[in-house]
């Protein structure tokens, strides 16, 4: 499979409400558009903190039992969502329309996911809103002396890092620089690491997280310590992707398509165990390391309540029919009964 560069945006210049260079909005605007993607460096954001993070999901999904952290009168949307729960939505008419070569290894219809998940509120809630259910409060597993501290650091840096690419987005966008930010502000945002046990799932092939796209504004991924994710760009090619070093991985929503009237698509994504998963699998157990798979992973979302439509330039006619008003919470609970969260 080709090698594909995904664009490289430093926010630097942005951070703290800073106006930096325009070049790096268009860059970023443009990789969205054409990918789905685009690689960010935020100097806020610490490889020690992403470690300490790691260190604590491969503990905490090596005890969990899946069942007394789980909330499913909550959607999943807190706590631990153990393995086989989460079923992607079927994409059968899409895969079939992807080039060969280019196909995903998830089947059609997909099974439910092997992959645990697990969900930490990050910021602040609304006191008031339709969708309370969507905005419930944080699970803190037993025996984590240092939980809370640990994952709000993490998620915080993960949430600063999609504000200031949401203003940078909008920016090379051509609309407002608060476009965007301004909608995220006390949304469900979620830090939501995916665990993956390599004890149990290791065979060459195996889907861990079936063909999806998030249904969110913007996801972003920090380093993972073991390779998998695949992407596919706006033409239909499949491209493996890694994160390099002091880097984080940052990917279109479905949110983002409905207020870009889909000028930017939400990115399909999966992953899975590859030879170069095994021979990580194979380096780590010589080295008496975990073998489960964290996901770095960070959901920014649209607050519940605020109404999803195309913006500025975006609204035509065209579009507007395609992207009907519908408010985020609503969005939301469509989506998570769609992927077998919610009843």
């Amino acid at each position: 499979m080709e090698k594909f560069e995904i664009p490289v945006v430093d926010l630097s210049g942005w951070v703290g409400g800073a106006q930096g260079n325009g070049d790096d909005c268009r860059k970023l605007a443009e990789a969205l558009h054409a990918f789905g993607v685009v690689l960010v460096r935020d100097p806020r954001v610490s490889e020690v903190d992403n470690n300490q993070f790691l260190d604590q999901m491969e503990k905490y999904y090596a005890q969990s039992d899946g069942v007394k952290d789980a909330r499913p009168e909550f959607s999943y949307q807190v706590g631990v969502t153990p393995e086989g729960t989460e079923r992607p939505r079927a994409h059968c008419e899409r895969i079939s329309q992807l080039p060969d070569g280019h196909r995903p290894l998830t089947l059609c219809p997909p099974e439910a996911d092997p992959k645990w998940r697990f969900f930490w509120t990050i910021g602040p809630r609304p006191a008031v809103t339709k969708y309370q259910q969507l905005n419930p409060p944080p699970v803190v597993p037993e025996g984590f002396e240092n939980w809370s501290t640990i994952m709000d650091a993490w998620g915080n840096k993960m949430i600063g890092a999609l504000e200031t690419v949401s203003r940078l987005c909008a920016i090379g966008l051509g609309l407002d620089e608060e476009a965007i930010s301004t909608l995220m502000h006390e949304g469900p945002h979620l830090l939501a690491p995916t665990g993956s046990n390599f004890d149990k799932f290791n065979s060459a092939g195996t889907v861990l997280a079936g063909y999806h796209y998030d249904f969110n504004l913007l996801t972003i991924h920090g380093k993972s310590r073991y390779p998998g994710l695949s992407v596919w760009l706006r033409d239909g090619r499949k491209m493996p992707v890694s994160v390099p070093d002091g880097c984080l991985l940052v990917q279109a929503g479905k949110q983002l398509e409905r207020l870009t009237g889909g000028h930017v698509l939400a990115g399909f994504h999966e992953v899975a165990v590859s030879e170069a998963t095994i021979e990580t699998m194979r380096k780590r157990k010589q080295a008496g390391q975990s073998l489960w798979r964290i996901s770095s992973t960070c959901f920014g979302h649209v607050a519940s309540d605020q109404v999803l439509r195309p913006l500025g330039k975006f609204a035509t006619e065209e579009a507007l029919a395609e992207y009907p008003s519908i408010t985020a919470g609503d969005m939301m609970q469509e989506e998570l009964k769609a992927i077998n969260l919610a009843a």
